[in-house]
């Protein structure tokens, strides 16, 4: 096991830490987090749902017990990245948005709501240019998420209970890290987030119908990462006059809204205990239908319909979801020769600082399809020797999806060859791995780990004249996990909470 970076000459880091003095870690930020809401529901491996049938029980997050060192420069690039990132996603043309029958069904009836909201997050990972002297820290795209973009309640937590031990436990151990000697930049991912649905709020202007307006979260049922969620609306909450909030389970869409009979089509909220009380959406804020279990019968899309045919601005809307499949990704990032125009100068004029900027992040990304390029990607997917450099990514969000090196030859053996155009293959982006330790369950695991770092962003736009309302990077999220684990989703059970200690 290595000593990890130096934070200052000659001093481990993180510092090692006695039985005792690990012990009394634990229990001060086992506390910190539950009385911080750095917290999930009970996993049922922890508690089973026999014990909990209320599910009244929250356990602390997984969470590294010190900040992981984290390249300043990797760090800044991925900032600059995402206000360029927030450009490129609202725009789209038609061969994405066809592939939408819920597009289709609304585009024929035609639009009522030209505003549309995104709530981004763009995942990176550390990339090392051995090339130069000394080798360069670059930031390389994982993936852009347009929906569901978790963890930005969670992540400010998480900052804060990292700047707080730096404060009063780190100093006091016996190889101490004195006050000041971590780099820990300031996270603004609640108020950001929130600041964004606000703006989408007020932009919605007032009800032609008299009613109050509100904000909906639309939520999965039984959802463990709730207070993640909660942090973003008691943030809204706090704003004057008073913004109301709902929690929406996707499934009672249907049962719980309304259209109104006007050429606007209002969403309409009946409160669930007072249904003679009905509010307007402004912003349905979309946490939920993000994957294929999220629809699991027609009732479930027209549901899905219901919404977009509606006048509420949408945080996605269909098609800003569509852009965030990885699908997309790949036919921007996909090397081309130089004598072609890039598939990204369509969205984003080529030498422009933001082309850059999206250019240096990308890895390459390649079609499992039929095209010339897509042959050869499929040839080096078999290729036991070959992909071991490669993930195979299906075109979903959210942990636990993907296929690593040795693995893809055999899964794709069992997959149709008619199926294989729906996955890409994406270079495996090989980061540095760190030291830390990461409580999980009541339980530290220690070890070299490696990191992926979410920058956010939020963007108000205006679908038929192009206007950007507007444009703002807001916060970011460090996930860590064990070198040898390959899916870092927290929610998917695999990674856990951290921060940067800029270095």
């Amino acid at each position: 096991m290595g000593t990890g970076r130096d934070v200052e000459p000659c001093q481990q880091y993180p510092p090692a830490t006695t039985a005792e003095e690990l012990n009394h870690l634990v229990e001060v930020i086992k506390d910190w987090s539950i009385g911080n809401g750095l917290a999930v529901r009970t996993p049922p491996a922890v508690i089973s749902p026999e014990a909990d049938p209320t599910k009244i029980t929250a356990v602390p997050a997984p969470v590294t017990l010190f900040p992981t060192a984290f390249p300043r420069q990797a760090f800044m690039q991925g900032q600059k990245a995402q206000n360029a990132y927030n450009e490129l996603v609202i725009d789209g043309d038609d061969f994405v948005r066809d592939l939408w029958a819920v597009h289709e069904t609304v585009k024929s009836e035609g639009y009522t709501q030209p505003l549309s909201l995104g709530l981004f997050r763009s995942d990176y990972m550390v990339h090392e240019d051995k090339s130069s002297e000394p080798p360069a820290a670059q930031a390389k795209q994982v993936e852009f998420n347009t929906i569901a973009a978790s963890f930005g309640g969670l992540s400010v937590c998480t900052s804060k209970l990292h700047k707080f031990l730096a404060k009063t436990e780190y100093p006091l151990i016996s190889q101490p890290l004195a006050p000041g000697a971590l780099d820990l930049p300031e996270n603004n991912a609640i108020s950001g987030l929130a600041g964004g649905i606000e703006a989408a709020y007020h932009a919605y202007g007032d009800s032609e119908l008299g009613h109050d307006k509100c904000v909906i979260f639309l939520v999965q049922g039984g959802e463990r990462n709730v207070f993640d969620q909660r942090h973003l609306e008691y943030q809204i909450s706090k704003s004057t006059p008073t913004i109301p909030v709902f929690r929406l389970a996707f499934t009672d869409i249907m049962e719980h809204t309304s259209l109104a009979k006007s050429c606007k089509r209002q969403l309409l909220y009946a409160l669930p205990t007072n249904r003679s009380k009905v509010f307007e959406v402004a912003v349905v804020y979309v946490r939920a239908g993000y994957g294929p279990g999220d629809y699991p019968d027609q009732q479930t899309w027209d549901a899905r319909c219901h919404l977009e045919r509606s006048h509420a601005i949408k945080c996605p809307t269909v098609l800003t979801q569509v852009a965030g499949i990885k699908k997309v990704q790949q036919i921007l990032a996909t090397p081309r020769p130089l004598s072609e125009p890039s598939i990204l100068s369509k969205f984003i004029q080529d030498d422009t600082p933001s082309a850059v900027a999206l250019w240096n992040t990308f890895t390459n990304i390649y079609p499992m399809d039929t095209s010339d390029v897509g042959l050869e990607a499929r040839k080096k997917a078999l290729d036991p020797e070959q992909c071991v450099d490669y993930v195979l990514k299906p075109q979903r969000e959210g942990g636990g999806n993907n296929i690593y090196g040795s693995a893809i030859p055999d899964f794709l053996k069992q997959v149709p060859d008619a199926h294989w155009n729906s996955y890409i293959l994406m270079e495996l982006i090989k980061a540095p791995a760190e030291i830390n330790l990461i409580l999980r369950n009541g339980n530290v695991e220690n070890g070299r780990v490696i990191s992926e770092l979410g920058i956010y962003g939020t963007c108000l736009w205006n679908q038929e004249t192009g206007e950007v309302i507007r444009n703002e990077q807001a916060g970011w999220l460090l996930r860590t996990k064990g070198e040898d684990s390959q899916e870092g989703g927290v929610a998917a059970g695999y990674g856990c909470m951290d921060s940067v200690s800029l270095i």
